[in-house]
């Protein structure tokens, strides 16, 4: 994947995503890990990816001061339109170069974007870096299984579901490794699809 193509297929994906992705599993599993977190007033949140806005239904944003960036002009807008009445500050961005200073944001919420991106780990490291100290990193995303490889019929399918603008192969272990000396594990939980779906809850030290 690259951000070329990503541009052209989210562009693609934007006037259907919600259909796919904001109904059914998608939806309960939006909805549980977003009223489960513990949002403080007043807090900064930044939403990394945040696509066309279909993590904010469930957030209490009366309380929060919410960024959200995207790499699609197409799937932002879509984000804008819904939430034109919101304070909510709209920036397209590229997540693996965040153009924010360091220790920004209490809360960053990564949704369905590390499988996405041309690097994950880029991204990841930014995330942190962008998160204060003390604060909270939310994950909601499909990785590889933890212990063993990758089904043989998944592996046949993976180039080309990333012909889609998504990867079934990444490892959060491998992904997370690479910032491990800056934030600490507090949750790790299979939300759907037996497992393929988790969501992860970091805090950096």
């Amino acid at each position: 994947m690259n951000n070329k193509w990503n541009r052209i297929i989210y562009k693609c994906w934007a006037p259907f995503y919600d259909l796919f992705f904001n109904r059914g599993v998608f939806y309960s599993a939006r909805k549980q890990i977003f009223h489960e977190f513990p949002f403080g007033d007043g807090e900064n949140v930044l939403f990394v990816g945040v696509g066309t806005g279909a993590d904010l239904a469930f957030c209490p944003l009366e309380k929060i001061n919410v960024v959200a960036i995207d790499y699609s002009k197409e799937m932002l807008e879509k984000a804008k339109n819904k939430y034109q009445n919101e304070n909510i500050k709209f920036i397209q961005m590229d997540a693996q170069s965040l153009t924010f200073p360091n220790n920004s944001f209490d809360v960053v919420v990564a949704s369905l974007v590390i499988s996405v991106v041309p690097s994950p780990e880029k991204v990841m490291s930014e995330i942190v870096r962008v998160t204060k100290k003390g604060g909270r990193i939310i994950i909601f995303d499909k990785f590889a299984p933890k212990h063993r490889e990758l089904s043989f019929g998944k592996k046949v399918i993976r180039p080309i579901i990333k012909l889609l603008g998504t990867d079934i192969g990444i490892s959060f272990e491998k992904v997370y490794k690479k910032v491990k000396h800056e934030c600490y594990l507090v949750e790790d939980k299979d939300v759907m699809m037996k497992g393929m779906y988790r969501k992860i809850i970091l805090k950096k030290n």
